[in-house]
Formats: structure tokens, sequence, C-alpha cells
């Protein structure tokens, strides 16, 4: 589970109602349900979320937006990659493959649950050509990334855009308050601070919208996104050194480069890195 992002999220909003207690309170900390309700506001919430979501809707394809409860779920994953596991399972590869050659790979290609990693085995069983090999993974893999790219553009797109409706309820906030006005009576006049209140209640929303709620996930299915290229480049690696015959150890020696050096030393002990959890479907 994501703890960063949902601890994140939490303590921003919570800091944030914190907050308004005080502003409304002159500067006391006051349990009120009035001074909360200060910053709710149902057509301001209609303008931001509604208008956001409907530029969203309007901007990317109906397949994208099905998939939305799928991002979830890969973004509160961060074990889904384990790029230790991959280098554990090329290593005992290539050590069948030295032994028993390249076909005895086929049975373990069939008991991949990766596809990549699948299709990878199979093209060396297969005996294709080092370079196509090369050229068919890598191909994958900018391919994927170029899809989860726009996964996270969709999000990025609607962080971009709330701040904007945010601003376009107050103008509509503004217009409506600069119509009543009349400065002639004094219910006009005294009105004024409460209108204009609400009127910038949709900005709070916009950017609460945008920089608590969408940034986050943009960012996290980006991370996700390295997270799987990383494991994808060194499936590449360690099947085109296996084609070519390399030594397991120093295939070990060459793949453990793709990670930090404290899951190398993690590894140094002997100890396997665990299979990446498969999504439920």
């Amino acid at each position: 589970m994501n703890l960063t992002y949902i601890i994140g999220t939490v303590t921003a909003i919570a800091i944030m109602i914190v907050g308004m207690m005080f502003s409304s309170s002159g500067g006391q900390f006051v349990v009120k349900p009035s001074q909360i309700m200060n910053f709710f506001d149902p057509s301001s919430i209609l303008i931001v979320v509604g208008c956001t979501l409907m530029v969203v809707v309007a901007s990317f394809p109906s397949k994208m937006l099905k998939e939305m409860p799928k991002h979830f779920g890969i973004m509160l994953n961060t074990k889904r990659f384990n790029p230790m596991y991959y280098i554990d399972q090329l290593v005992e590869l290539a050590q069948v493959a030295r032994k028993n050659g390249l076909l005895a790979l086929e049975e373990r290609a069939n008991a991949q649950s990766d596809p990549f990693f699948k299709q990878a085995i199979m093209l060396i069983v297969d005996a294709n050509d080092a370079d196509k090999v090369r050229s068919i993974l890598n191909n994958d893999i900018e391919c994927m990334s170029a899809r989860h790219d726009s996964v996270a553009g969709m999000y990025e797109r609607a962080s971009a855009v709330a701040p904007a409706f945010g601003m376009v309820g107050t103008l509509v906030g503004l217009i409506n308050m600069l119509k009543n006005m009349n400065l002639s009576g004094d219910s006009g006049s005294s009105s004024i601070g409460t209108d204009m209140g609400t009127a910038l209640i949709t900005t709070l929303y916009g950017c609460v919208l945008a920089h608590m709620i969408f940034n986050p996930i943009a960012s996290n299915l980006r991370t996700r996104d390295e997270e799987e290229v990383l494991c994808k480049m060194i499936i590449v690696e360690g099947i085109m050194s296996i084609q070519s015959g390399e030594n397991p150890k120093s295939l070990r020696e060459k793949l453990l480069t793709f990670v930090d050096q404290n899951q190398r030393g993690e590894n140094a002990g002997g100890k396997k890195g665990k299979a990446p959890k498969e999504k439920k479907k």
C-alpha cells in the first residue's frame, strides 16, 4: 500500500481544516460546525468539480476514463514492480540456459505471469536475431511508457483546469454580487462581505482539487511507470546476455547496476527478491 500518498493527502486535508478553524475564530482553536460550513458552498462545488470533470471527459477517450479505478489501484500498489525479483529470475534462467541450452527455457517462459517477460524469453527460444529481439522489446517499452504518459497527462490536465474553473466561479460570484449590490440602501452594503466570501470559495476549491488531489495522483502514476520501465530494462538486458551465453555470476553483477546500493546490500546475503504482487482482476 502506498502509505506516503494516503498519509500525505489525509494530513494535508486535516491541516487545512484546522487552519480553517483558527482563521474563523480569531486565532483561537474552537471546534464549531458553523465555522467549517463557512467554507461549504454547493454552487461552487458544482462549478469547479463538475466543469473540471466534464473537461477531462471531453479531452480524453472513454476507454481511458473507464480505467480510472485501475489507475488508483496501480498508484496505491508500491510492490507491483520488484527489480530484485527479475534479477533473480534472469540469473536462474541463465543457469538453465548454460546447462541445457536456450530451448530448455520454453517451459520457464510458459510459467511466467508477466507477459513481457514471457515474450522476451520466447523470442530467444525461437532463435531470433539479437538486434531483432532488442528492437521488439525496446519498442514495447517505449509504447507502454507513451500510454502511461497519456494517463498521467489526464490527471495533470485536470490539475491545470481546476484552478481555472475556480477563477470562473469567483467571477460568477462577483458578477452576481455586483448586480445585487444596492449602495443606496443598508441591505446591499451589509451583504458585501458574505457575497465576496462566497465568490472566493470557488478559487479555494480549484486550488485544493488541483494540488491536493490530481497532482499527487499524476506524480504517483509517473513513479509507477518509472518502476515498470526499470524492471523491463532489466529484463531486456538480462535476456540479451542470456542469448549471448554470459556467465550467470557476471550477469547478476551487471543487472545489479540497475538498482541502488541499498537494494544491492539487501540482496548481498543471497536473499531472493519477492515476486511482484499481481493486481487482482
